[in-house]
């Protein structure tokens, strides 16, 4: 209603309430529905492949801190390097393949479909881990394997090359790095081509690489205080969320409410990963029964 008594004049009036009124009826409009949908979806690729990523560089990272400490720097980041570039390539090529030459349909049902496997793995782990039926990863502990087997082996290997490459140092970084970042890979081809969202998936790669790097320069030495696990559950929970919703997209469901439904998935898998902590916890606090020799108890007749 135009408030007469204002004393803005009535053509400013007017256009406050035009203004007002149009900008009412665009969100409630369905293409602002869709706007909403794909920001929270965008919003949520850009965390689940920071984290996954992240995850997946740490343990990249303790390798070639290893290497470095025990070989050379210089050949261990010129393979660090060698890795990024490839794993640039294979996602620049199997993401715009699979975004211009396979239907989305097919594509969001299998994808989905490894999706689902793929998170159920990682949810699988961080659940027991979470429960304590399973070992935490310790990157301190893998640290010092690695060191120890690199120290071993100098004596069957070639010394470290004061000057030019060290391909011992080159190939372990490499072959870490490349090893680790194929997980990465995978998961932002496999978001950005579902939901045509190449672009978010690398931007939560790169990002992740950026800050676990710059801690691990700081710090130089392992990164054991990253609540790994915490990432891993969550990550689990994103992968297999997005799986379901785009399966379930590749056979023809409509789902309710369009891509925001992905949230409803999410909670729902998310309450269920508790109860499965919960669960597993329960169950390891039972004692164990003691184990009865067979006809004990029976009466000799």
């Amino acid at each position: 209603m135009l408030n007469w008594g204002s004393s803005k004049t009535v053509i400013e009036l007017w256009s406050d309430h035009t203004i007002s009124l149009r900008t009412q009826l665009f969100w409630q409009s369905p293409g602002a529905a869709r706007i909403a949908g794909v920001s929270s979806v965008a919003f949520v690729t850009i965390l689940s492949a920071f984290l996954a990523s992240a995850v997946e560089f740490v343990e990249a990272v303790t390798i070639v801190l290893a290497v470095g400490v025990t070989r050379q720097w210089r050949s261990a980041l010129i393979g660090v390097a060698a890795a990024v570039v490839t794993l640039a390539i294979l996602i620049a090529v199997f993401g715009s393949a699979l975004a211009l030459f396979v239907p989305i349909g097919v594509l969001r049902l299998v994808v989905g479909a490894f999706l689902v496997i793929y998170g159920l793995q990682w949810l699988t782990k961080a659940v027991l881990r979470a429960a304590g039926a399973k070992g935490k990863h310790d990157e301190a502990a893998i640290f010092a394997a690695e060191v120890a087997g690199l120290t071993a082996g100098l004596t069957d290997e070639p010394p470290v090359a004061t000057s030019g490459m060290d391909w011992i140092s080159f190939t372990v970084a490499f072959k870490g790095v490349l090893l680790e970042g194929l997980e990465v890979a995978f998961i932002v081809v496999t978001f950005g081509a579902s939901a045509n969202l190449l672009g978010p998936a690398v931007l939560g790669a790169v990002l992740a690489g950026l800050l676990v790097v710059a801690i691990a320069v700081v710090v130089h030495r392992p990164l054991e205080r990253v609540p790994e696990n915490a990432m891993k559950f969550v990550v689990g929970v994103m992968l297999t969320g997005f799986g379901t919703f785009w399966s379930g997209e590749g056979v023809g469901i409509a789902w309710p409410g369009d891509d925001l439904a992905i949230l409803l998935l999410l909670a729902g898998y998310l309450l269920l990963a508790l109860l499965g902590v919960w669960i597993v916890r329960t169950l390891a606090r039972r004692p164990s029964e003691p184990n009865v020799p067979a006809g004990a108890g029976i009466p000799p007749s």
